[in-house]
């Protein structure tokens, strides 16, 4: 048993939304195969991935130390003790052969896209979805059909108006979601709050509201808008200064009387722990965390960096992973978070999840499909099958 190929492919997302710091008209991302040698149907079973959308495609990376290291292994060397099936964490350490400490997202990109590839194919090895084993790894064998998902929107859209921005919430609405997020930060604070308060107002019984500032502001702008978001109670402010800027975060968070929520610009165990030691965030259900797992290191890592939470008092309903995607989901529902993010409809083949996918009050259904199950996802398996045949 071997993996006789990985592939890399560079993808537009040619998107014109933008949050509060930059518009999305040239992100790339990269769309990965893991083609092994295991036969099932008359194909090689192969594993795919993509790094979630915000930061860019690294495939030159990939192809000039990553991939090599795998390819030129021993092939026993990667494969699980009794030599049934291909190990994750040990073409994580294949692939962190002769890497400095620091400098974590040079490689936790290259490095987790591919780690995530290999666990979509040992998932469909074991002809399994990817979610199931997790659960049977990494939470004791409890596992779920559903994942509470909540969608992101509320984007800075060239000539949008509150009146757009109230229609597309909407829509969410009518699509099963009880749960919206929206930017903030992208125009004046008094505009802002006008556009919080308008969609805060039309929200059902239930239904909630958080904001994502995407890391944007200063300390002093980041106090601003927690006195002036406080009263709207939201699900949560999100990223409201730097995510290494710990000493503000520490400071919005003991004058913030709601949840706070970051994470999704860390990439590694220590940063995490950095942040929940210094950060100023509170565990017990409040705040929430939010790490991108491909972009960091991939799933095996995650794990570790799930029990070092724990270790600190973090519960794993506090725990939201970054993505908005197949690969986020199932590891939500593996886990056992506390939810997942959606993006129908604003990056391309890459946004929302399977094609039969259905939201029903704010969750959303496992597949059975084995693996991550991105064979149901029409538009970006085309891409990913082109890679790999």
């Amino acid at each position: 048993m071997r993996i006789v190929d990985i592939r890399e492919t560079a993808i537009p997302l040619r998107s014109q939304i933008r949050n509060s710091g930059f518009d999305f008209s040239e992100m790339t991302t990269s769309v990965v195969a893991v083609i092994t040698d295991v036969i099932r149907n008359g194909k090689p079973i192969t594993g795919y991935s993509f790094n979630s959308t915000g930061r860019y495609a690294c495939g030159a990376t990939m192809r000039d130390r990553f991939i090599p290291r795998i390819m030129t292994a021993p092939p026993d060397k990667l494969l699980n003790d009794a030599g049934t099936n291909f190990e994750p964490a040990k073409i994580l350490s294949c692939m962190m052969q002769r890497e400095k400490s620091g400098g974590h997202s040079e490689r936790s990109i290259p490095i987790g896209t591919i780690e995530v590839a290999v666990w979509d194919a040992v998932a469909k090895i074991e002809d399994k979805p990817l979610h199931r084993l997790l659960a049977e790894r990494y939470n004791g064998g409890k596992i779920t059909d559903k994942v509470f998902c909540y969608v992101g929107g509320g984007w800075y859209i060239p000539g949008g108006t509150v009146k757009d921005l109230l229609d597309e919430m909407k829509r969410h609405l009518d699509d099963g979601y009880t749960m919206l997020k929206m930017k903030v930060g992208g125009m004046s604070l008094a505009d802002d709050v006008k556009r919080v308060n308008a969609v805060k107002d039309m929200l059902p019984k239930g239904a909630q509201l958080a904001v994502d500032a995407n890391s944007k502001f200063t300390r002093d702008e980041a106090l601003a808008y927690a006195r002036a978001l406080a009263p709207f109670k939201l699900r949560w402010y999100e990223e409201p200064c730097d995510p290494l800027d710990f000493a503000s975060l520490a400071e919005i968070a003991s004058v913030y009387p709601e949840p706070l929520s970051t994470g999704e610009n860390l990439f590694s165990t220590q940063d995490v722990e950095n942040l929940v030691r210094f950060g100023g965030l509170r565990p017990k259900g409040r705040d929430v965390i939010q790490i991108d797992p491909p972009q960091a290191y991939g799933i095996v890592q995650y794990g570790r960096t799930v029990d070092m939470l724990a270790r600190h008092g973090w519960p794993r309903g506090a725990l939201f992973p970054h993505g908005g995607n197949l690969m986020s989901l199932a590891i939500a529902g593996g886990f056992g978070l506390g939810g997942a993010e959606s993006y129908p409809g604003v990056f391309g083949p890459f946004a929302g999840y399977a094609d039969d996918a259905k939201v029903e009050n704010g969750y959303l259904k496992l597949s059975d499909r084995p693996g991550i199950g991105f064979e149901a996802q029409a538009a970006l398996y085309k891409i990913m099958r082109e890679l790999s045949s």
